[in-house]
Formats: structure tokens, sequence, C-alpha cells
């Protein structure tokens, strides 16, 4: 168990991380990091002693929340709220993220079980689709690969801020919504 002064420096080394990675990539160094996080590099290397540790770390933490807004989806029991929950909240994730998954998978491949998590992940989001079809919600012809590329979309959007990335990604989810409801 960490004393409360070292899990609150390892809670903002990996802030920091998070941040300098989804807006500058992995290649920022780690006194970058440990700056940004305000403790000295010793306190990060001491944490995190190489940077695809700390990347995982950050990752991992990402990777919980998308299962999280997944399985919250396929909790809800109205299968267009929980399939539009799902798209809605993803996208403002991806739109947070500014493809720092892509970036670790590239960089990291061997870190982290993806293709499971992913698959698994996949699998849900395909069972959304078919309760919200089932139930008459979602238009018929819509396939996973929809949403897969939905997604990429999403990603793919720029702004000059933080800000209006988010809230450009959630007028495009919203719109995309639109086009694949029934």
């Amino acid at each position: 168990m960490l004393r409360s002064d070292a899990r609150d420096n390892r809670e903002r080394i990996l802030e920091a991380a998070r941040a300098v990675f989804a807006t500058e990539g992995l290649d920022v160094p780690m006194r970058e990091i440990a700056r940004r996080a305000g403790v000295g590099p010793a306190t990060l290397y001491r944490r995190f002693p190489t940077k695809e540790l700390l990347a995982t770390e950050a990752f991992a933490d990402q990777m919980r929340a998308c299962y999280t807004i997944v399985d919250e989806g396929l909790a809800d029991p109205d299968p267009w709220h929980g399939f539009a929950r799902v798209i809605q909240r993803l996208c403002e994730l991806h739109a947070h993220d500014r493809g720092f998954t892509a970036a670790f998978v590239s960089a990291f491949p061997h870190a982290v079980d993806f293709a499971t998590d992913r698959a698994q992940t996949l699998a849900s989001i395909a069972e959304l689709i078919r309760r919200a079809q089932d139930a008459g919600q979602v238009r018929s012809d819509v396939v996973l690969d929809d949403v897969i590329i939905l997604l990429m979309a999403n990603n793919g959007i720029q702004a000059r801020t933080p800000a209006a990335r988010i809230a450009a990604s959630k007028r495009f989810a919203t719109l995309a919504l639109q086009g694949l409801r029934a």
C-alpha cells in the first residue's frame, strides 16, 4: 500500500503522462513528464522505470474507461439508449485522446494484450447493435464495421482547442446516431 503522498505523486505522474501523450505523442522525454507532474525525475523513475511501463499504465486506465462505457451500455434496459450512450461516450473519450491509443499500440504492441481486449470490446458493441436492431431502433443494415468507421472518423476531428474538439465530437456523434437510427 502506497503512502498518501506517494499515491498522489503516482496519480499526478499518470495524469501528466496521459495529457502529454495525448497531445504530443510518445516521444516526449520522461523529464518533461516529471516536470509537468511537479515531481523530480527520480520520483518518476522510481514509480515507472521505463516509458513503456508508464505508457502501459496510462493506457490501462483508458482501456478500463472504455470497458466501463461499453458495460454500462449493455446494462441499459433500453437498447437504443444503451447503444447511443456508448457511441457518444466513446467519441468523447477519443476526442480527449488525440490518437494516444493508436500511438501506444504501434509503439508498444506487446505491452498489453490489446487484441484480446479489442475483440472483447467489439463483441460487446456488436451485441449492442444486435439488441437495438432487434428492438427496431437501429437500421437493419448497420454492422460493426460501421461503428468502427464512425469511431475512426471521430478520431480525425481537428480543432484549435480541446474544448472545440470535444464539442465537434459530440456534434459528430449526434449526427452519426441520426444516420444509424431506424
